[in-house]
């Protein structure tokens, strides 16, 4: 049997198992596949009955607290969909703590998908469990007595020396941590440009809230929901300024929450705003993962209105997708 049979595709989210044929008395277990902080196994059993496992590969302490969606999608007929009811806040440390078993015969090529929608760890100090995705985010503000100072910096105005215009509003900054944290304005900066004279940037296609969260984020002061609400906004400014911290924070966070309600939407924003990275993984998630199924009457909506070149690179990708199977 080929390597494949037991290889398990994933994003930052959901995995997915294609098995190509299960015959009867038969028990097989996919290769490790990687999901937050650990390595993971599916397994299946095929007796009178089919049973599916999932569980963490534990080599360290602290196993997961998991949510997930799990479904078969059997390819024979019209791809009809055994969804499992939703496992919520579930501890899982062996291969005996979920298992899900499936009375209903299937013949064929299968798909199992198991889409995580958190997974938490236990605190040390036994208050609620944490999420290990808002904890990667939130790990990287330092609380450091540096970046409280820059902090009080931006937020008092203390000796600002640039203004920076958005498109409803202006806020000033300072040059020196500007450039420090941006090769483009260093650039800017250090040049004889209008901005270097005039001790302006215009960033006009940029509301004032984005702009205040694009500072607070280089003066390390962000918090999580201003971090939610313009990401997008953020990974736009960064792109632009070449800031591949927030960039690359914005464009996992943009990908670690993406399900079938909000992936067209993020499709066509990341169409809009030329986003390639973020369009691919969307395109993908859509396409070669199949969601496309479980979405059919919304994408048929989505078609109708979307961009036309859009539509075309959708069709092209799943042509190539298909052809491919």
């Amino acid at each position: 049997m080929s390597d494949s049979a037991y290889r398990v595709e994933t994003t930052s989210r959901l995995a997915q198992w294609r098995i190509d044929n299960l015959a009867s008395c038969t028990y097989r277990k996919s290769d490790p596949f990687k999901i937050g902080n650990w390595n993971w196994h599916l397994s299946v059993e095929k007796n009178q009955v089919l049973f599916i496992k999932l569980y963490p590969n534990l080599t360290r302490d602290n196993p997961p607290i998991a949510s997930f969606i799990i479904q078969v999608l059997c390819s024979v007929g019209d791809r009809k969909a055994l969804i499992h009811p939703g496992i919520t806040n579930k501890q899982l440390k062996n291969n005996d703590d979920f298992i899900w078993v499936i009375e209903t015969p299937l013949t064929g090529k299968f798909i199992i998908n198991v889409e995580f929608l958190d997974l938490k760890i236990s605190s040390p100090n036994d208050s609620e469990p944490c999420s290990i995705w808002a904890e990667g985010y939130s790990q990287r503000q330092s609380s450091s007595t540096a970046l409280s100072c820059l902090s009080r910096m931006l937020s008092e105005s203390i000796h600002t020396n640039i203004t920076i215009n958005a498109s409803n509003g202006s806020i000033g900054a300072h040059r020196a941590v500007l450039a420090t944290r941006s090769p483009v304005f260093w650039s800017m900066f250090s040049r004889d440009l209008k901005e270097k004279d005039l001790s302006t940037i215009n960033i006009t296609d940029m509301s004032i809230e984005s702009c205040q969260a694009f500072l607070n984020y280089i003066y390390g002061n962000i918090h999580w929901d201003e971090f939610l609400t313009h990401r997008l906004a953020l990974f736009q400014i960064a792109d632009k300024y070449d800031i591949s911290d927030l960039k690359e924070a914005c464009h996992e966070n943009l990908l670690e929450d993406i399900d079938t309600k909000n992936v067209l939407e993020r499709l066509q924003n990341s169409h809009l705003y030329q986003l390639p990275r973020l369009k691919s993984s969307y395109m993908r998630y859509l396409v070669e993962f199949g969601k496309i199924f479980d979405i059919r009457d919304h994408f048929n909506a989505f078609l109708q209105c979307a961009n036309r070149d859009l539509v075309a690179e959708i069709f092209d990708e799943i042509l190539a997708t298909w052809k491919g199977l």
